[in-house]
């Protein structure tokens, strides 16, 4: 059994005289692009037109505040990282903490969100490649106009996502170094954006014509969760993902993560700052809940045409399909490795740990294909998936901060290169944050979510049941995970009874902020006082290194 401490150790030793730097090779620079070219996927190409008609000028409230809470669980992470560097952090984070039934839960959810990433990334390219062909068509679905797939659209989509399989089945490698130009290509354009549209017409008057708040705060909220704004800051994850193939991750993990999250801030502030100034009055002849404007299925494209920015309309065009191709590339990878890393810790069907002569895991990689095909049938649109993606995905991150304080508890002397300071305060923070986005992204998109999470637990059942026919049961610790029934039931009660997005309206505006406070301090003392033990959790260290090891050595070919 390894002891903690040599779990901290910046390299990973092999098996048997094998290179002791297996895959340590992504510098600092490379793993804070990793994670910046994940966060700059096709968010940014809609959020500032979205977060603008839910919450009019003050959505650049609404980008601040979606920055600093998603900061906030990303400082709980850094921390982690950087104790444990290993791949799959996000799923195994919470195996050493709480055990197998967390991890199971924590990978099911992670696996459900991550899996969603690429069609919805398809789905953005697919719109804004409408000025070229009838792929999507402009609907109104419960009064918010949506731009949906039509047959052509869809049929375009399938083939998309088969490319996604057919580059990581035999060109990943390739890609992956190509990645850091792609990163420069992103940030390049956003620049560009940005600064063309101050430069070129800015209108300070659009910032009070139509009221700054006309929503008042509840659309500044609402904006965050559904506009696409969470969205947008999610693959801060690719910092933790890949903190076992680092080359020092002490340094290199918290300044990928917070470095990521804070620049990319700054950018999308800017940008809707941008976008807001650069609207012509007859843009907001009918307020900011329904401004539009033609060609709006690709909202940023078209302002440069109106702006006589032929060359950046063109230029945005191109990186419609770069910036989420990119991502979505990202995602096929990360997506298929999550399910081989819970085969690999028996919280899956074996099955999806069984990989190709070249170390692809195809089983993984052609299921998450499947179901993501199967998303296209209930979120046709890039606006009615972005919610799922958004709840589905903070909903992962969640246990981070209560794994958190229960490894300062059950590891307080273990090495912290990163410590963060005041974490009882800021992993509360932090857990309150990503509850009070799921619950702000409205019922009518979580009764998805949590119909998903249902399935997995159905999963689970049926897993455990064929498991114990063979005599092949593992340990699944329920005591030590079980604060995750109360949390997801939790949640899920006050979506349905909250006053966003179809639900009840028995929760109302301000007393939510106090049900939840008072809620996520409930859940974080249950999951603090049901934590492993030390012996546990050394055994799990020891198990955690020992799969991570296993898992590169295999996909690495």
């Amino acid at each position: 059994m390894a002891s903690p401490n040599k779990a901290a150790e910046p390299t990973t030793n092999t098996a048997d005289g094998g290179d002791p730097h297996l895959k340590r090779h992504v510098g600092v620079v490379g793993l804070l692009f990793a994670s910046v070219g994940s966060i700059i996927g096709s968010g940014w190409l809609f959020g500032a037109l979205n977060a603008s008609q839910e919450a009019g000028p003050a959505a650049v409230i609404s980008w601040g505040l979606g920055g600093v809470m998603i900061l906030l669980i990303g400082l709980c992470y850094a921390e982690l990282g950087t104790m444990f560097p290993l791949s799959g952090g996000v799923v195994r984070f919470p195996h050493i903490g709480f055990g197998s039934f967390a991890s199971y839960m924590t990978g099911w959810i992670t696996w459900v969100a991550c899996m969603a990433v690429a069609p919805i990334e398809v789905e953005g390219a697919l719109t804004y490649a409408t000025k070229y062909a009838a792929f999507t068509e402009k609907h109104t679905v419960d009064g918010a106009v949506v731009h949906t797939l039509t047959g052509l659209g869809l049929g375009v989509a399938v083939i998309a996502m088969a490319v996604f399989v057919v580059i990581n089945y035999f060109g990943v490698r390739w890609f992956a170094r190509v990645n850091n130009v792609l990163v420069w290509w992103k940030l390049g354009i956003i620049t560009l954006v940005i600064v063309a549209f101050l430069v070129t017409k800015f209108t300070p008057h659009n910032f009070t014509s139509h009221g700054f708040r006309p929503e008042g705060w509840h659309g500044v909220f609402t904006a965050i969760s559904t506009s696409g704004i969470v969205f947008s800051f999610l693959g801060f994850r690719q910092g933790i993902e890949l903190a076992g193939e680092t080359d020092n991750p002490k340094r290199n993990v918290p300044v990928a993560v917070i470095g990521s999250v804070l620049l990319t801030t700054v950018i999308y502030v800017l940008l809707q700052v941008a976008f807001v100034g650069s609207l012509s009055p007859s843009d907001l002849a009918h307020g900011w809940a329904k401004v539009s404007f033609t060609d709006d299925f690709g909202p940023l494209a078209a302002i440069a045409s109106v702006l006589g920015l032929g060359w950046l309309a063109t230029l945005l065009y191109i990186d419609a399909v770069v910036s989420p191709a990119d991502t979505g590339l990202i995602y096929t990878t990360v997506t298929s490795r999550i399910s081989f890393a819970m085969a690999r810790n028996r919280n899956a069907p074996q099955a999806l740990a069984k990989t190709t002569s070249n170390g692809v895991p195809l089983i993984s990689m052609v299921l998450a294909f499947v179901v993501g095909l199967i998303l296209f049938l209930p979120f046709p649109s890039w606006q009615q998936l972005v919610g799922f993606i958004t709840s589905a995905t903070v909903l992962s991150f969640g246990s981070g901060p209560l794994v958190l304080l229960a490894f300062r508890k059950q590891l307080p002397d273990h090495p912290r290169s990163f410590r963060l300071p005041g974490a009882h305060v800021l992993a509360f923070l932090a857990f309150w944050s990503a509850n009070l986005i799921v619950y702000w992204t409205g019922w009518k998109t979580n009764e998805k979510l949590f119909m998903a999470v249902l399935l997995g637990v159905v999963l689970l059942g049926v897993m455990y049941a064929v498991n114990a026919v063979r005599g092949q049961q593992p340990e699944w610790d329920w005591v030590s995970g079980l604060w995750y029934v109360p949390w997801l039931g939790g949640l899920a009660l006050m979506s349905y009874l909250g006053n966003y997005d179809g639900g009840r309206s028995v929760i109302k505006f301000g007393s939510a902020f106090i049900i939840t406070f008072i809620f996520s301090a409930a859940i974080m003392a249950l999951a603090y006082a049901t934590r492993l033990s030390r012996v546990s959790v050394d055994r799990y260290i020891a198990d955690s290194q020992r799969e991570a090891q296993i898992e590169e050595e295999t996909l690495a070919g």
